[in-house]
This record gives structure tokens, C-alpha cells and sequence, in this order.
């Protein structure tokens, strides 16, 4: 057996498997550690008249809240919800997720359960697992994830001998490596890497976004109490398990992916003790086969999982699929399992009498909330088969009660325990003899795809069934056979027999209603709908009821006669800079700047209809520093500004290329993976470095809403606040301009949206200047830390390189502003000093507290050591505005051209070249002084200051008479 032992390397912990064992041979070790003989009756007989306590890991997907608040609802001296962990790669973004928790159990005036997220620790190639390991990656890919992100190019550069010949040498002469070594190699990056199984998820619509935002409900309805993200002060995943689990006996269950729990498993054993029982929504075991009289074996069988399209693998179910190997490690843990798999809850479909019935009586908050997204997923929802139970295959899935119902049916198995077979109101149990599928014959041969196979020569999985070929993507080339079902099968709980097997309680159906005359014909549909809707444990208020006063307002500007200065757009990915940027350019006179439309709010939502059009708005592409959801954020800072007015695009979630052709809601990451996912990334992004929720809610956020004219398969119930998309905002400007008017192109991230302008008609003729923030030019090496075979790209060119060679290659007037200029203007100081004003405005505040944040995280910790990139990107909203002649601002034209072949080890960098490329206005300097002075006295003007300051000052107004309002 491995042994495990914890080791303080300046101050922090690390646990590290012996050189003999890499990681994954813990999962084989820990599997046949029978911890049951050595629970201790002493404390077993302490808790036995106890509330239950579980412990709930959750990807925060609507099924999930269903969950909770079924299990929230319960008696509390019967089952006690003492923890909620989120799994950071299945159905959700970590920052988004995290703030939603929160806001749900404020709602339910449950704010004493912790909640834990992400993690900054990663696993090292020995197998050393460092602490609080985010799970934002799957197991296979947290391995190394810090040194090998693009693993393929850097196998091609001999990296991999170079690494690994290092680490056999600290093995071989059992060597304390310091710890700033070990960074040193791992360039802070272990929270960024790929998306080989998570691909499979929807980023957009009906995905990611929708699930981010609840449809867009969730701002609308949940209020906001006191708890939020804040950066390295949120608990951690690992830190809430441990802690919750080391308290005493709990049972556990897992609504999303595995890998948080896996991670505990492996680096706590002794622990493990404390699980008596793990409750699993996932997995699909048996086929679905419809029945009829003529049918014949193997005939009208569908497919066993619940991917889609399922041409490649179509066994597994997303939960398990997400996380294979942390599912055969939570398997084969020797803890009792109960699995609820496909088999149960394709049984357990919403069907259209249930979603009348839950339409009639909505007596709770929580109810409410919950109908509310049960009928946006509805309306949203791609074909007509959302109510249909069925068992055959279709290429879009029917909606059934997924987690929830594994809930009811864990909450009346432990009701009925001392029975061992399962015995619970809501489904049919059976045993079964059960592995999880992690690799795919023939086994033993290295392919590139499975890690697992490179490295230690003394991995134990380096044969046998993990050692085959590991799914690389939803359209992995190896899964797919013409005209044949997928071959691949990771992810698959399959029935087994021999050593591999594990004796599993398993649902097979869900129990029909005994009253035969009830429309709702399962025994679950009753008792979800009935504990829903009790009094009893049930919400305090929603946003409208928190406060007494609280109404939306829709703030526009009142600008008079002023004679408007030149239109421009705005292109941001949400960056911080991009918001400080934003507030920069809110502040400058409209005489100089225009970004702006004198939009009333019905105009607005005539455009929204296609009945009006406008012209100037902000674009965003989601495909860099934060994810789509976050438009929220913006549209609260152009609230905090009176800029209701400003219509705001929402771009493409892929870069251009990275969309499945065969299924363009799915794509690949190639290029956005270099973004980190927890710390100094996504995660501090989505929530503006736990800055966000101080800011005051605007009336207007993103929506699922939707209609027929714009290719959605049905009205919703308010298609006039369909969110319009960055190309729909772009021919809006087209159609209304008058002739012989242009407009100036501003960029601050990829340069998706920008490429696809330039492909619509007419660009040239609309567009007057494009200018560019980002690239690199010089011999410095570029900001691209997480690919460091990369030394000279930027990352806005190499998140999109095809798109930045698409405007590169244009006839535009393009006006680059460098890295090297930006990183001459990037002074944290130099900012701050001059911000340290007692007469300050919010806007100028709210800049200084995010740029405090960003300096005190990169002083503290070196996952934030690139902040000053950020501080950088404002430099291109100064450029843009050009009056200060003290900014001294020096340009030179230069020939320059994009590299991009598909090799990222070269995509996205700029070279000089005389030959070939296209002559560029280059920003080459700025006075740095002035720059910081100039900046500073826009932010500080009083002329043009917000509307409202902050989400405290917005609570205030909700909270007094109106007639007391000052």
C-alpha cells in the first residue's frame, strides 16, 4: 500500500505519495482499504440519536437548488445539511456558482452552512498532492496540470523528458526541492488547463450561461445578504469537507461531479471513516429499450448515457463523465454506495401534469424560484419532447427530475435504514456488480490521450483497463465509427463481474403513484411538489419583499443640446481593466466621446423586438477573462452610471474555429484554457475579485427570454428582454448611421467580434479607426505565463489568433497598443496615491478598491503575480481620447503580421515583417506621469458621476419612504 505521509515545506502542507506510487495508484490503494472494521461504536453510538448530517457536493445546476431546497425543507431533527461544496468542472462556473449558493441560503435563513469552493493547489508528476486542490480539472488532467497545459506542443519541444528527468532526479537522490522551485517550474499555473471532458457541456445558451444565471432569474428574484465570494478568504472545497467530515459521521452526496470528494478520499484516509453512506446522482447502466410486441433483441434500445450528440460515447452520463476517474476512486472506496442513475430518473420525467400542478400552487418563495426556472427551461427548451417519458435515443434529452429525485430517494432510504435493501417510497432498488469505465481497449497502448501512461514507469494503471485510450473530446476521432454507435466509453457504469466489480444498491425506477387515479402517477411527484410548497422551513423573502421600498429603475442621461463628440464601440472581454477602462470613458465629456444612444426604455425594447434601431453600444466576448455570465456585472456598472441607456451585444462564446461543426453549442478550449480557472482567472473575474455584489443591481441583466423572429423554437413569456447578440448590435449601427458617418472600433480583448464585422458587409465604409489593445512587439518576453513555450505572444491575440489575423489582414486603419506601452503605464502605486482623496466620486472608489484588491492579492499570493496586466488595458480608453497633449503619445508605423497555424507555441504572436506584412500605427510611448495625473482627474470629476454608488446606498433607498429620500 502507498504510503502517505505530510511534510512542512515553508509553512505549507504537502502530502506526498511515495516515489513508488504516482497518483493514481492511490486510487487503486485506498480502494480495498476496508475502513468499516475500524469505525469506532464509541462515537458511532454519540451521534446515534442525532440528526443525520450530510454533507452535499453540487455543480450548482438547477436539478441541484431543487435538491437543496427539498433537503432544506426536511425536518431538522431528522436531516441536517451541514455543508455544500461546489464542483468547479460540471454545470456551472465556480464564481457564479458560489455567489448563487450564498443567495439561496440566505433566502432560505440558512446562512450558518458553510459553503467551499476551488482551491489552489495542484498535483505534482511524483504524485504529490498539494493542498486544497480546486477540481476545477478532472483528475487525469490535474496531474501535472501546472507543468504540462499543452501537453501535445510540449512533448513536441522534449519539455516532457526535460521535466520528468528533473523530478526522477529529486526522486532518485531524495532531495527536498524548495517550495519556490517547485513554483518556479509550475508558473502558478495549476488552475488553468483543458477541457477534455467539461467540452461536452453547452457554454452558451441552454449550457452554461442559462445555468450561471438561472435564465436570468436569478438576480431578479434571490436577495442578497452578507455572505459572498471574497478572494483568498472563501473556504476552500477541500477545507469544508475536511471540516465537516472530521466532526463526525456523515453521509455524503454527490449532485455533480466526483473530483472534490475523490481528492478528499485520496489525501485524507483517516477520515474516511467518518462516511457512512455516499448517495450518487449519475451514471446510466442498462440499456433503455422500449418494449413492444414485435420487437426483437437489441432492437429499440436507445442509448445508456445522456451526452449529446452522442455519436462518440454514448454510455456515459455527464456527472461520471466529467470526472471518470474520480468516480472509479469514489466507487471503489470500500464506502457503501447508493447509485441513482439514467435507469431511475428517465422513469421520472416532468411531465406536463406535474408542470400543471406545480403551475396552480406556489405558496413558497422557494417554490416559486423554482417554477419560475422550471418554466424557462420549458419555454428555452430546443424540441417538443420536454415532458415525454421515453427510453429511446434522441439527439436532445427529455427533462427529468435528476438530482432531485436521488434526493427524495436518499432522504426515505435513510428513513427506513435499519432495512439494508433499500427500502424507500420512490423507487425500485437493486443490487448490482458495478465498475466505472475510465480508458478503452486495446489496453496497454500509448496514444498521446491518456497521461497515465507517461511519466512514472512505476504507475500500477500504467496496464490494465486504465491504460487504454482516454476520450480526448466530444468529437474524439477514436470514439467515432461510421454508420455504428460511438465506441468510446468513458464514464460508463457498466456492469461488471471479477475483481473490478463493486457491489452496488442501484435504482432501476421510479414507483408508480398508489393512488391509481391521481394525474401525477409517481409516488415523487406528490411529495416534491408537497414539501415545496409547505410552510414550514421555508424561505424569508425574495429580492422585491427584502426591502419595503424596492422598485427597478431604468436611469438614462439627460444631455440636453450638447453637441455630441465622435461615436464609438466598445469591445471588452470583462477584464477589470475593461471595467475601469468603461468608467473612464462614462467620465470623459460627450463633447469629446460619444458612446453612447439616447435611449428611452420603451425604444429599448422596441429594438429588442426588431421594431427599432440604434446605433453605438458595448460588445462583449465571453471567450476571454470572464465568462458570459458576467455581462451582469457590466450592465450593473452601466447602471451604477445612469447609462441604462447603452445597449450591450453579447458575442461568441468560441473562438473562431473552436465550435463543433456538427454541434456549434459545443467546442473546444485550445486557447481560452491558458486562462486560469480558480485564483487570478474565471473565478475572480465572474465576481470582480468579490467586488461585485457591492455594486448597485441594474434593472437589466442577461435573460433566456427569447423569440420565434430571432430562430428561438417558441415565444417566451417576455421576448422583448431577449438579451440581443453582439452582431445584431453591430447592424444596428449599420442601418442607422447617417451616410458618411463612421464609427470608431475600440477592442480590449479577443478580437472575435471584431473579425466577424469586418466578414459583415460594408465594415470598411463604417468603420473610421480600429483601435487594438493588445499584442506584443519586441523581444521582451510576452504575459502569456500559462504557456511558457509561448515567450512572446499577448493574450488577447492568442485567445483568437485566426480573428486577430482576419483584422490584421483587413484594409482598417488599425491603431495598436502594445504590451510594452501598457506595461510602462501599469503602476499600481503610482494609481493608487493619486486616487487617496477625501472628496473622491463612487466611480473613482470603486476603481480604487478593485486596484487595492488587485495589488494587496498579488503581494500576497503568486497566483495573482499578473494584476498588473489589467491595470495596463485602460491605456488604449486614454489613447482613444486623445486631448491631452502632456500624455506626450509617440507612434511609429511598422509591417507586422500575426502567426497562427494551429501551433500554440506560435499562435497569437506579432512579428515584424517587411515583406508580408501590413503597415500598423504602433503606440511606441507615453509620459507616464502625465498619463497617471490624467487618468486620475477624469475618474475625480464630479461632471458626469454616477446615478448610484454602491449596492449599500441602493439598499437604503429601498429601505426609506419615499417621501423621506433625500
Amino acid at each position: 500500500m502507498a504510503s502517505i505521509f505530510v511534510a512542512a515545506e515553508r509553512g505549507r502542507l504537502m502530502v506526498r505519495v511515495s516515489g513508488l506510487v504516482v497518483l493514481i495508484g492511490v486510487l487503486g490503494a485506498l480502494a480495498h482499504f476496508n475502513f468499516s472494521t475500524n469505525r469506532s461504536a464509541e462515537t458511532r453510538n454519540q451521534f446515534k440519536d442525532r440528526p443525520r448530517r450530510i454533507l452535499m457536493d453540487m455543480d450548482v445546476d438547477m436539478d441541484d437548488f431543487f435538491g437543496i431546497f427539498y433537503l432544506l425543507k426536511q425536518n431538522t431533527s431528522e436531516f441536517n445539511l451541514q455543508a455544500i461544496t461546489i464542483s468547479s468542472n460540471g454545470w456551472c462556473n465556480s464564481g457564479h456558482g458560489v455567489n448563487h449558493v450564498y443567495d439561496l441560503l440566505f433566502m432560505m435563513g440558512r446562512d450558518d452552512i458553510p459553503v467551499g469552493v476551488g482551491g489552489e493547489g495542484g498535483i505534482l508528476p511524483n504524485g504529490t498532492i498539494l493542498p486544497n486542490v480546486g477540481g476545477y480539472l478532472p483528475i487525469i488532467d490535474q496531474v501535472y496540470s501546472g507543468m504540462r497545459i499543452f501537453f501535445t506542443d510540449w512533448v513536441q519541444l522534449g519539455f516532457w523528458d526535460l521535466v520528468f528527468g528533473f523530478w526522477r532526479e529529486y526522486n532518485e537522490q531524495e532531495q527536498t526541492a524548495s517550495f519556490c522551485d517547485m513554483q518556479s517550474v509550475l508558473q502558478g499555473t495549476s488552475t488553468a488547463g483543458g477541457c477534455r471532458y467539461r467540452q461536452a457541456i453547452p457554454v452558451g445558451a441552454n449550457g452554461l450561461l442559462d445555468v450561471d444565471t438561472m435564465y436570468g432569474l436569478r438576480k431578479g428574484f434571490l436577495p442578497q445578504g452578507s455572505r459572498g465570494y471574497s478572494p483568498l478568504e472563501q473556504p476552500t472545497a477541500q477545507q469544508v469537507m475536511i471540516n465537516a467530515i472530521s466532526a463526525g459521521p456523515i453521509t455524503v452526496f454527490l449532485l455533480g461531479t466526483h473530483t472534490n470528494f475523490a481528492i478528499f478520499l485520496m489525501t485524507n484516509p483517516q477520515l474516511k471513516k467518518n462516511v457512512d453512506h455516499v448517495y450518487v446522482m449519475g451514471g446510466g447502466i442498462r440499456p433503455q429499450c422500449a418494449k413492444s410486441n414485435n420487437s426483437k433483441p437489441g432492437e429499440e434500445c436507445g442509448n445508456i448515457g445522456n451526452l449529446f450528440p452522442a455519436d462518440s460515447n454514448p454510455y456515459a452520463e455527464f456527472n461520471i463523465f466529467e470526472d471518470p476517474f474520480a468516480a472509479y476512486e469514489v466507487l471503489h472506496s470500500g464506502i457503501p454506495v447508493t447509485v441513482i442513475p439514467l435507469d431511475a430518473t428517465n422513469t421520472i420525467p416532468v411531465t406536463e401534469s406535474v408542470f400543471k400542478a406545480f403551475e396552480q400552487k406556489q405558496n413558497t418563495y422557494e417554490a416559486q424560484y423554482s417554477f419560475k426556472a422550471l418554466k424557462m427551461a420549458h419555454d428555452t427548451w430546443p424540441d417538443n419532447h420536454f415532458h415525454e417519458e421515453t427510453k429511446m435515443a434522441t439527439l436532445l434529452q427529455n427533462f427529468f427530475m435528476w438530482d432531485y429525485f436521488m434526493v427524495g430517494v436518499a432522504v426515505s432510504i435513510m428513513r427506513n435504514s435499519s432495512k439494508d435493501n433499500g427500502e424507500n417510497e420512490f423507487a425500485t432498488m437493486e443490487y448490482m456488480n458495478i465498475t466505472v469505465v475510465t480508458s478503452n481497449e486495446p489496453y496497454g497502448t500509448s496514444d498521446g490521450s491518456n497521461p497515465f501512461n507517461k511519466g512514472s514507469t512505476t504507475s500500477k494503471f500504467k496496464s490494465g483497463v486504465h491504460s487504454g485510450h482516454v476520450q480526448t473530446r466530444v468529437q474524439d476521432p477514436f470514439c467515432l465509427e461510421k454508420n455504428k454507435k460511438g465506441r468510446c466509453k468513458d464514464g460508463y457504469t457498466m456492469e461488471v463481474t471479477g475483481p473490478d466489480a463493486v457491489y452496488v444498491l442501484v435504482a432501476t425506477e421510479a414507483k408508480r403513484n398508489k393512488d391509481a387515479n391521481s394525474s401525477l402517477d409517481r409516488e415523487f411527484y406528490k411529495s416534491f411538489l408537497d414539501v415545496m410548497n409547505c410552510p414550514q422551513q421555508s424561505g424569508w423573502f425574495n429580492i422585491s419583499t427584502q426591502f419595503p421600498y424596492y422598485e427597478e429603475i431604468f436611469y438614462k442621461p439627460d444631455f440636453g443640446t450638447r453637441k455630441k463628440g465622435k461615436p464609438f464601440v466598445f469591445d471588452i472581454d470583462m477584464s477589470t481593466g475593461d471595467f475601469i477602462a468603461l468608467l473612464y470613458l462614462l467620465k470623459l465629456p460627450i463633447e469629446q466621446i460619444d458612446l453612447k444612444c439616447k435611449l428611452k426604455k420603451e425604444v429599448y425594447m422596441d429594438l429588442l423586438l426588431g421594431t427599432k434601431q440604434i446605433y453605438e453600444g458595448i460588445l462583449v466576448s465571453p471567450n476571454g477573462w470572464a465568462s458570459a455570465a458576467t455581462i451582469d456585472i457590466l450592465y450593473d456598472v452601466l447602471h451604477m452610471m445612469g447609462r441604462d441607456d447603452l445597449l450591450v451585444g453579447l458575442g461568441d462564446v468560441f473562438a473562431i474555429g473552436q465550435a463543433e461543426l456538427t454541434f456549434p453549442s459545443l467546442g473546444d478550449c485550445k486557447y481560452k484554457k491558458a486562462i486560469p480557472l480558480g485564483g487570478g482567472g474565471l473565478l475572480d473575474s465572474d465576481t470582480l475579485y468579490g467586488l461585485g455584489r457591492d455594486l448597485p443591481r441594474s434593472p437589466r441583466r442577461y435573460t433566456a427570454e427569447n423569440s420565434i423572429k430571432f430562430g428561438a423554437p417558441r415565444d417566451t413569456n417576455h421576448p422583448e428582454l431577449r438579451q440581443p447578440l453582439a452582431l445584431e448590435v453591430w447592424k444596428s449601427i449599420v442601418d442607422s448611421i447617417d451616410p458618411g458617418s463612421k464609427v470608431t472600433y475600440l477592442t480590449n480583448g479577443p478580437l472575435t467580434n471584431l473579425a466577424q464585422v469586418i466578414s459583415s458587409k460594408s465594415a470598411s465604409s463604417v468603420i473610421q479607426d480600429v483601435y487594438i489593445v493588445g499584442g506584443h512587439v519586441g523581444y521582451e518576453k510576452g504575459n502569456l505565463f500559462t504557456v511558457p513555450s509561448n515567450e512572446f505572444a499577448e493574450f488577447n491575440m492568442f485567445l483568437d489568433p485566426l480573428a486577430a489575423k482576419v483584422v490584421m489582414d483587413s484594409e482598417l486603419n488599425v491603431t495598436l497598443i502594445p504590451l510594452g506601452v501598457q506595461r510602462t503605464v501599469s503602476s499600481f502605486d503610482c494609481v493608487l496615491q493619486r486616487l487617496e482623496h477625501k472628496n473622491q466620486t463612487p466611480e473613482a472608489a470603486l476603481t480604487q478598491n478593485l486596484l487595492s484588491r488587485l495589488s494587496q492579492l498579488q503581494q500576497k499570493n503568486d497566483r495573482y503575480h499578473h494584476m498588473n496586466t489589467f491595470l495596463g488595458e485602460v491605456l488604449g480608453a486614454v489613447v482613444l481620447a486623445g486631448d491631452d497633449p502632456l500624455l506626450n503619445q509617440t507612434f511609429q508605423p511598422m509591417p507586422l503580421k500575426i502567426l497562427v497555424d494551429g501551433n500554440v507555441t506560435k499562435d497569437g504572436q506579432v512579428v515584424i515583417d517587411e515583406k508580408q506584412g501590413r503597415l500598423v500605427k504602433v503606440l511606441r510611448s507615453v509620459n507616464a506621469t502625465a498619463y497617471y495625473d490624467h487618468f486620475v482627474n477624469v475618474l475625480m470629476n464630479q461632471i458626469q458621476s454616477s446615478r448610484i454608488g454602491s449596492f449599500a446606498a441602493q439598499k437604503r433607498i429601498w429601505s426609506t419612504p419615499p417621501n423621506r429620500l433625500p
